[in-house]
């Protein structure tokens, strides 16, 4: 099953989208990230892009304002990617809704269907706290 996965901003405005497969119709939250970051890497990985535009900074990459900049011809890591998301969610460093509702922790069991919605919002700190 393809499903579509969008990045929003808290206002509800989509910054990104990316289509990911999924194998099995009853899934965790850890098996969604996991596969998205999966896409990610790989889209960046084998089109040699200048910006990788992913859900977690990977290391040694600059931000920019058009993603993250690597240096030419560096590959990212998949599994170190998908541990650095998987630690982010639960840090708080973004939030998944599923059908407009918050995903509440990895282990948490969800049940694709073709029309399920999957949005990411990354939170942003504040300064000084």
């Amino acid at each position: 099953m393809t499903i579509t996965i969008t990045d929003e901003s808290l206002t509800g405005d989509i910054l990104n989208s990316i289509l990911i497969q999924i194998d099995n119709e009853i899934v965790t939250v850890k098996d969604i990230i996991a596969a998205r970051v999966e896409a990610e890497v790989e889209h960046y990985n084998t089109k040699n892009i200048e910006y990788f535009k992913g859900l977690v900074k990977p290391s040694d990459a600059e931000k920019t304002l058009n993603g993250f900049k690597l240096k030419p011809n560096q590959k990212i890591d998949t599994e170190k990617q998908i541990y650095v998301a998987l630690k982010a969610f639960q840090d708080n460093g973004f939030l998944v809704l599923i059908d407009n509702t918050q995903a509440e922790s990895l282990e948490q069991q969800v049940l694709l269907e073709e029309s399920t919605v999957i949005s990411f919002l990354k939170l942003t700190p504040l300064i000084g706290g």
